[in-house]
């Protein structure tokens, strides 16, 4: 069977753990506490970079979550999560990287402010207007479809998925964004979003030590 290795507040591994749910691929969770897990020998052991998420599949060891998602798709193709059409391939691949490589860093300097780190205020309002520049894109790339591409659910969506729904918190409305906000709340109805919803007490649990690796970054 599958291994994932996973933490419930990581978004990284969120979206892997949504993609095995909505391919219904049998896995065994492992739970890394990053309270030091991570750091641990056996951990190291496995992932030598020392971060979530990993799946080993027969002996076959993957890290970093797009990567991961690439080998689900290829190796577990029903149901597909990608399209076959080339502009629609370069549509998911747009909006995954955008929110890989845009979207979630930025995402970095609001998240310091919510718990309580010092950032300067320049930094937070050039991550908030760039932000806005994200999900201005993102909404005109939707066009009132349901999904991103074909109106059917794929990487794309799981990708900035697991990101854009919690922008609201970060003190980004979406109300301005009428087709992402439906994007966003038909995302969260789906099961696989509520079996990988972070409880409130959850978030409360691990502040410390989400405090503790925003204060490296």
């Amino acid at each position: 069977m599958l291994t994932f290795y996973y933490n419930p507040i990581s978004v990284n591994a969120r979206r892997v753990w949504v993609t095995l749910l909505e391919k219904q691929i049998p896995f065994e969770p492992i739970l890394v506490n990053l309270d030091g897990d991570h750091l641990s020998e056996d951990f190291t052991a496995i992932n030598p970079l020392q971060r979530i998420p990993v799946v080993i599949d027969n002996g076959f060891r993957i890290v970093e979550s797009l990567a991961i998602l690439d080998y689900l798709e290829a190796k577990y193709p029903t149901p597909s999560l990608m399209p076959n059409e080339i502009d629609a391939i370069a549509t998911v691949r747009m909006v995954e990287m955008i929110a890989v490589n845009e979207l979630q860093p930025l995402m970095i300097p609001l998240m310091k402010q919510l718990v309580g780190l010092e950032v300067k205020p320049d930094k937070i309002d050039n991550a908030r207007q760039r932000i806005t520049t994200i999900i201005q894109f993102y909404e005109n790339l939707l066009a009132e479809q349901s999904y991103f591409v074909n109106n059917q659910i794929t990487l794309a969506d799981i990708v900035a998925g697991t990101l854009v729904p919690s922008l609201p918190q970060l003190g980004l409305s979406l109300d301005n964004y009428p087709s992402l906000k439906t994007w966003s709340q038909q995302l969260e109805q789906r099961e696989s979003w509520q079996q990988t919803s972070v409880k409130p007490e959850m978030i409360e649990a691990a502040l410390p030590n989400m405090r503790a690796i925003l204060e490296k970054r």
